[in-house]
């Protein structure tokens, strides 16, 4: 073999590595991906399903008959009489 081919097949086989390096590394980065998506949507789907919670829980808290038994048990509130009602004029 002459040196031109030696050198040739030099700079081939570092061609080959190089590439087989490169492909060893996005494999491992590509999975690396994988696994972070992965995580990101299991939080995704954790935190959905705590705003769907929260949403509920909002919603019991402000039903009007919540309020109304609020009003009436704990700060002892009742509907007023017709004759304590007070209408005040519009300026």
């Amino acid at each position: 073999m002459s040196g031109r081919k030696k050198l040739a097949m030099a700079l081939l086989w570092l061609a080959t590595i190089a590439t087989a390096l490169a492909v060893v590394h996005s494999t491992q980065r590509s999975r690396e991906l994988t696994a972070q998506l992965g995580q990101a949507q299991k939080a995704r789907d954790e935190l959905r399903y705590e705003q769907e919670r929260l949403l509920l829980e909002k919603g019991a808290w402000s039903a009007y008959s919540r309020i109304e038994k609020v009003a009436r048990e704990e700060l002892d509130m009742h509907v007023p009489a017709p004759d304590e009602r007070v209408l005040v004029p519009a300026k």
